[in-house]
């Protein structure tokens, strides 16, 4: 039976695909607060502004392609099991090939009903005030704003108890719920860490079993894959 690795991906590792990571050094996200475009509140007071905003970010998307971290994942299941939990709104995973992608935070490339959560469309041109949904009513992008439960928490945490190897790539570790999702993983398994620039949190500053790599995505995570096989 392969074993099972279970990796928390964030920003970082789309940022080697030319997607901006979540904030600037000046707390603005594309020159916007975050207030303005990621907020039910902000949607209220403002919808066409976050439309404009997420037309933008999906052209971008289609613009740009999949990485070697992006692809360093999918070829790991070759040899195991591989669940990819992220916390990015793009669908770079898919087109480098991963099979098993749990969204948290939605996805750039759909769009669903402002009133009926379940009515979910894919979505790859602007999105205007006027479109509907089947039911009638405004539709949103596909995105978990600041403030919004996160429906998909539990499934990952779910999936984190199942890992035989815990992955973390590009991502801060300082959002919450997400930067919580390695203590459902168990305790004594390894844990290994991607970033060029590692933020460890007090958790894993005290966690025996953790291996930082300080590189990109694009190395790192092939670093990985030798030393897990070497100890296999």
């Amino acid at each position: 039976m392969k074993q099972k690795i279970v990796v928390l991906t964030g920003a970082g590792i789309s940022a080697e695909s030319g997607i901006k990571t979540f904030r600037d050094s000046d707390g603005l996200w594309e020159n916007h607060r975050i207030e303005d475009v990621a907020t039910p509140e902000g949607w209220a007071a403002n919808p066409s502004l976050v439309l404009d905003f997420y037309n933008q970010r999906r052209a971008q998307l289609l613009s740009v392609e999949p990485n070697d971290g992006h692809r360093a994942l999918a070829e790991l299941e070759r040899h195991f099991e591989v669940q990819i939990i992220t916390q990015n709104v793009d669908d770079l995973h898919e087109r480098a090939g991963s099979t098993n992608v749990l969204h948290l935070h939605g996805q750039l490339r759909q769009v669903r009903s402002s009133r009926y959560e379940q009515l979910v469309y894919p979505w790859d041109k602007d999105l205007n005030l006027g479109d509907l949904c089947e039911r009638g009513h405004q539709l949103r992008p596909h995105i978990v704003w600041f403030g919004e439960a996160v429906p998909m928490l539990e499934p990952a945490a779910a999936l984190a108890e199942q890992a035989d190897i815990f992955l973390i790539v590009g991502t801060s570790l300082q959002v919450y719920p997400a930067a919580g999702l390695m203590h459902y993983a168990p305790h004594n398994i390894p844990f290994y860490y991607v970033d060029p620039r590692p933020q460890l949190n007090f958790e894993l500053s005290n966690m025996p079993n953790l291996t930082v790599i300080e590189e990109p995505a694009s190395t790192g995570i092939r670093a990985i894959e030798r030393l897990i096989r070497l100890s296999d």
